[in-house]
């Protein structure tokens, strides 16, 4: 199916982009109230840290689930049924009153938003094709871009005017207010298909044709990890930005929104390049210069000479070239498939959460009290992306769209 109207565009393209930002905003938007969650619960701040755990953990897991359900029965009623999980736990988690409930009702809850997430991107292939991909996921790159920024205030916001329960109120609204628009307003972009079996065996081989086409896997993996560069600097950077550079809270959200901007700018001018360029271009390109910008920057950091304003400009560079590779290598990867389309945006979500789960982890574990741990991370995650893009070699058919379509 493909959108021609502007205005259905648009509102179709408004919708997946809400539908893709559940996921972030609902990671994001708590954080400001971890101290009084913990104070109301009885516990302690890295208890109450591990209902960040367990949502990523959901988060990974759960959009293996989806994937099959979205080919089975079409894109509306998995989608449907992901957000009224999502909003049930969200009443959960402002209802409840120990942390451990609240670590299990964030894991349903994260369960819930791989819905959205999953089916978004599917969706973007169902209602676009794979020559217009590419640009369609730059500007949902703006829409989730922008939820990191923007959650934390709107936490802030209701912290100040309720308490931590609110937010969570806030979230199942929200959701309540996206779940109307899918089911009154979002087309059904894939009917249901019979062929497809929800049996173990099946569903395995499914996931297991996905991912030996060699187009997926290049580009799944070198967009996965790329993207867990971004999260070892999540990881890593409140530290090296506050303990180690001094910065306030309110300094460093500063920074940590002008970094932002370079993901959500580089995203948006990809769409002007991709009218002259190919997806599979630009991706390599960016990938180039992300490592090299990443070796630099471990490099100068296990030299100790590194400062602040040095440090922000090539992390500010390393992410600007993010925003290239995510929205080429997500419709690449994408591209060869029709009829298991769900399965592939599936795997692809949990190749990304998965590698960004393990960067952060192991940026957390190799800490030493300096910089050098996110850097070397962050470096690694960059150059590995690239050798796997490069040694994947994907020949110039596997880029044009339709090709090898499943």
């Amino acid at each position: 199916m493909t959108a021609t109207s502007g205005k259905h565009r648009f509102l179709i393209f408004i919708i997946l982009g809400l539908l893709a930002a559940i996921g972030p905003f609902s990671i994001d938007m708590y954080l400001p109230g971890f101290d009084a969650i913990a104070a109301s619960l009885h516990t302690t701040v890295a208890h109450i840290q591990l209902s960040l755990t367990s949502f990523f953990i959901g988060i990974a897991s759960g959009q293996i689930i989806y994937g099959p359900l979205l080919d089975r029965f079409g894109r509306k009623v998995p989608l449907i049924v992901g957000l009224g999980i999502y909003i049930a736990a969200s009443v959960g988690c402002a209802l409840t009153n120990t942390a451990d409930n609240l670590i299990l009702y964030r894991f349903i809850q994260a369960l819930g938003s791989c819905g959205g997430m999953v089916a978004s991107r599917a969706m973007v292939r169902d209602f676009f094709g794979p020559t217009e991909s590419a640009k369609i996921f730059s500007l949902l790159m703006l829409i989730i871009g922008i939820s990191p920024i923007l959650a934390p205030t709107v936490g802030s916001f209701v912290m100040a005017h309720w308490d931590w329960h609110g937010i969570f109120i806030v979230l199942a609204v929200m959701a309540t207010a996206i779940l109307l628009t899918v089911i009154f307003i979002l087309p059904e972009s894939h009917g249901s298909d019979p062929r497809i079996s929800l049996m173990p065996k099946p569903i395995v081989q499914s996931y297991w044709q996905v991912f030996r086409n060699r187009q997926f896997f290049s580009y799944a993996f070198a967009g996965g990890l790329a993207s867990s560069g971004l999260y070892a600097y999540l990881a890593g950077s409140p530290y090296i930005m506050m303990n180690l550079y001094g910065l306030n809270e309110k300094q460093y959200g500063i920074v940590f929104a002008l970094i932002a901007s370079a993901l959500i700018t580089a995203s948006q001018l990809n769409r002007y390049l991709l009218n002259t360029r190919s997806s599979g271009y630009v991706a390599k390109i960016a990938l180039i210069v992300q490592s090299s910008i990443g070796v630099v920057l471990a490099v100068l950091s296990l030299s100790g000479i590194i400062n602040l304003y040095v440090m922000v400009a090539l992390i500010f560079l390393f992410l600007g070239s993010q925003g290239f590779v995510f929205p080429n290598t997500s419709a690449l990867a994408l591209a060869p498939f029709s009829r298991l389309a769900g399965s592939a945006s599936a795997l692809m979500g949990s190749i990304q959460m998965g590698c960004g789960a393990l960067s952060s982890a192991l940026v957390s574990y190799l800490h030493n009290q300096t910089a050098v741990p996110m850097t070397a991370v962050m470096a690694g995650c960059a150059v590995l992306s690239l050798f796997i893009l490069l040694a994947g070699s994907p020949r110039p058919a596997d880029s044009r769209p339709g090709q090898n379509r499943r």
